[in-house]
């Protein structure tokens, strides 16, 4: 018997008793359920995901139903999720999905990879999970159990490292229990081989892994070269009026919170958020009047992206009587009043959520 069959053989028996086999996705495993649970494992953890996918199952039980929402609604089932693009490119492949192929997924991971959103992991996961297709995945699960055991070097989003791993992936597949082998990788990644403490005793690839057996698990994956992240600041105006409403700006659809409502903004000059108010601020929201030297400063928030920081300084202003008619007069698809004291269905950027939040909690700070 060659390693690779013991490999995945291996993987296999771990499986059956030490897998996870009561995830929500896995029970009637339908292309459509497996590809929204992979979207949203998309760089995040299985905990924060179960609760957001059974939401938005029940919200959107098939392809169909998600095709036909209003994108807003998809947004605000996805606030707190993060990488928005993600629930935008949900939506368009949905609507895809059934203008091109009748509400049918496609049956080859070629075709998968062609709807938006989808790359060759996450199709791959379908194929495998759904379908039953021999197709490899190399999410990082996967990536931490092969840099370790054979001991491959260097940062695996590194090209040539990630066309080694995709090698290995593929040429440890199972000729069958495809499904099972795919999951079972994961897991194994996910609560065994994991980042910091690995639980190698336990681990049933221990007695071939190149890392354990060099006393060099902590070595592998490589990790990413160091950069430190550069700090953004902006000015965040919160615009209340008498209702309790605050209001919103719904932001391009590309780019950073794409698609998603927000509170207007100005660029800071002074990254300690102190900048002056600025006399021509009406003229920045389409002609919306706040006046600044009136506002509230609130804590500064820190947002982390994974490529900077943000950090965002509150303004709380109170909107003279005509903003209402001011903001339907400027633009109605931009501008949206947004009651603090119960939930509109629209997608709101995480931090302003929290803002939003605070304020429906003591909706009379002091300036700090």
């Amino acid at each position: 018997m060659g390693s690779q069959h013991t490999f995945a053989e291996q993987v296999l028996d771990w499986f059956v008793t030490h897998g996870r086999h009561d995830l929500p996705w896995q029970q009637d495993p339908t292309p459509y359920r497996v590809w929204v649970s992979e979207i949203m494992l998309q760089q995040t953890q299985v905990a924060t995901v179960i609760p957001y996918y059974q939401r938005f199952m029940a919200r959107f039980p098939d392809v169909h139903a998600l095709a036909a929402a209003p994108v807003d609604q998809v947004l605000h089932l996805w606030t707190g999720l993060g990488y928005y693009a993600r629930a935008r490119n949900l939506h368009k492949a949905a609507q895809q999905v059934c203008a091109e192929h009748q509400g049918h997924f496609p049956d080859s991971v070629e075709e998968l990879e062609s709807l938006p959103g989808i790359g060759r992991s996450t199709a791959g996961a379908i194929a495998a999970l759904a379908m039953h297709i021999r197709a490899p995945i190399l999410d990082g699960n996967v990536k931490r159990v092969l840099t370790r055991y054979f001991a491959i070097a260097g940062y695996p989003e590194n090209s040539a490292v990630k066309t080694r791993l995709w090698e290995l992936a593929e040429s440890l597949l199972p000729e069958s229990g495809i499904a099972a082998y795919t999951q079972a990788m994961m897991d194994l990644g996910a609560t065994l081989c994991t980042r910091s403490q690995p639980d190698c005793n336990r681990c049933p690839l221990a007695d071939r892994c190149q890392a354990l057996a060099a006393d060099a698990i902590a070595t592998y994956p490589g990790k990413k070269p160091r950069q430190d992240k550069p700090v953004k600041a902006v000015q965040m105006i919160i615009l209340r009026n008498g209702q309790g409403e605050v209001l919103l700006e719904k932001r391009a659809d590309t780019g950073i919170w794409g698609g998603l409502y927000s509170l207007p903004e100005r660029p800071l000059s002074k990254p300690t958020g102190q900048d002056e108010p600025a006399a021509q601020c009406s003229t920045e929201f389409n002609g919306l009047p706040c006046d600044l030297t009136a506002a509230i400063r609130l804590p500064q928030v820190r947002h982390s992206f994974t490529h900077y920081h943000l950090d965002i300084f509150p303004l709380l202003i109170e909107a003279e009587p005509n903003t209402n008619e001011a903001a339907g007069a400027a633009d109605s698809d931009r501008w949206l009043w947004y009651p603090l004291n119960h939930s509109l269905e629209v997608g709101l950027a995480a931090p302003v959520k929290k803002l939003l939040s605070g304020l429906a909690k003591d909706p009379h700070p002091v300036s700090r």
